[in-house]
């Protein structure tokens, strides 16, 4: 199918981009398209104009400031997965992205792109939420950083406001250890389920995607190993009944009580990898 018509501009600038979307409200921004271009093919998304920012420099970088690694939003999956600083600091990054559909599509997706489209069911906002980064956003008023608790709003909805754009993702580095798992579905490889966790200075942190209506964090998990030694034992009575399936989706392939049953799966066998 064919989108509806369009114009293109390339923006050479953050600035640019953010006058470009300010003219044009009914802009979207274009990165890596595997989210986009398939939905206006589909008329599902119809905007009168793309926007590409896949070359602003600004929006490419991945270093270190002090102890947090910054990663700009238009990064690709392979440049981050193929960074040693990210290798080192964040390494459930580059596994998730290891799982995240084929070459053509690790070397054209980015970062920002997935976050900001937050499809319930993309692998990366669990490790983000999981990892307690931040989000920085920048339009016609300034920046603004957001907790990535507090980033994703609901289905396709974030905090990024009209006129805004994600522009970095910060990331304490050397968190702790760091693992992913994920149950794929066995036509789209999206996850049915997936589980980050992240074990550190501060505990147990996890994040679950691909169940529910948006990316969420894990409490009870969290709160049932606080303060306690990581064992096989502790994680076996930690992995039962982490999410009640009146939280999650279901639908005809899986119910949500089978999406549930996997959460105690997944969140066990990520966590014994750790151990």
């Amino acid at each position: 199918m064919y989108t509806a018509p369009f114009t293109y501009q390339r923006a050479s600038s953050l600035q640019e981009a953010i006058q470009m979307l300010q003219q044009n409200p009914d802009a979207k921004l274009l990165a890596g398209g595997h989210s986009l271009i398939p939905a206006m093919k589909l008329r599902l998304a119809q905007p009168s104009m793309l926007i590409d920012i896949s070359k602003v420099a600004e929006l490419k970088s991945i270093h270190l400031e002090g102890n947090t690694l910054v990663i700009g939003a238009a990064a690709t999956y392979y440049e981050i997965a193929s960074n040693d600083q990210v290798k080192q600091a964040a390494p459930i990054l580059a596994d998730v992205i290891q799982h995240i559909g084929d070459p053509m599509v690790r070397h054209k997706g980015t970062l920002g792109g997935s976050l900001a489209h937050a499809d319930p069911a993309a692998d990366l906002p669990a490790a983000v939420l999981a990892l307690e980064a931040k989000m920085k956003i920048q339009g016609p008023g300034g920046s603004r950083v957001v907790d990535a608790a507090d980033f994703f709003q609901g289905m396709f909805t974030t905090a990024v406001g009209p006129g805004e754009i994600l522009t970095e993702i910060h990331i304490p580095a050397n968190a702790g250890k760091q693992a992913y798992e994920k149950f794929p579905h066995p036509a789209s490889r999206y996850p049915v389920v997936g589980v980050a966790v992240v074990v550190g200075a501060n505990g147990v942190r996890a994040a679950l995607t691909g169940a529910g209506e948006r990316a969420m964090r894990l409490p009870k998990l969290e709160q049932a190993l606080a303060g306690k030694p990581l064992t096989a034992e502790a994680i076996e009575a930690a992995c039962q009944g982490i999410v009640s399936p009146q939280e999650l989706m279901g639908d005809h392939l899986h119910s949500a009580e089978y999406r549930a049953h996997l959460v105690d799966v997944l969140a066990k066998k990520a966590l014994m990898r750790l151990i």
